[in-house]
């Protein structure tokens, strides 16, 4: 696995509530978006990566996005320098895992 600084992530309800919350992080600070996972019922994570000020800032301004929209996030945490085993749950929820490969399109 690649070694990232620091990880972030931010878990609410509903799509659109996970939406404005990546855009506000990738918006607020310098973290690539890693992914995002439906958990269960209706709740979503995001995450990101990046140095730990950089997570902290985003992180931070996808709560406030959440809760401005009178939503409420169910979790968020910052992970600085996790270990490199980290990669084996964030690879699963990696966008590129996600999508269908190009010549799966049709």
């Amino acid at each position: 696995m690649e070694r990232y600084e620091a990880i972030g992530a931010i878990e609410t309800f509903g799509l659109v509530f996970v939406l404005e919350a990546a855009d506000a992080m990738c918006k607020a600070a310098n973290v690539e978006l890693l992914g995002y996972e439906n958990v269960a019922s209706g709740y979503i994570s995001v995450l990101v990566r990046g140095d730990v000020s950089a997570c902290q800032a985003a992180v931070e301004a996808g709560v406030q996005a959440v809760n401005e929209m009178g939503a409420e996030v169910y979790s968020s945490v910052v992970i600085p320098s996790p270990h490199g085993d980290l990669g084996k749950i964030v690879s699963r929820y990696a966008l590129e895992n996600l999508l269908p490969k190009q010549e799966e399109v049709i």
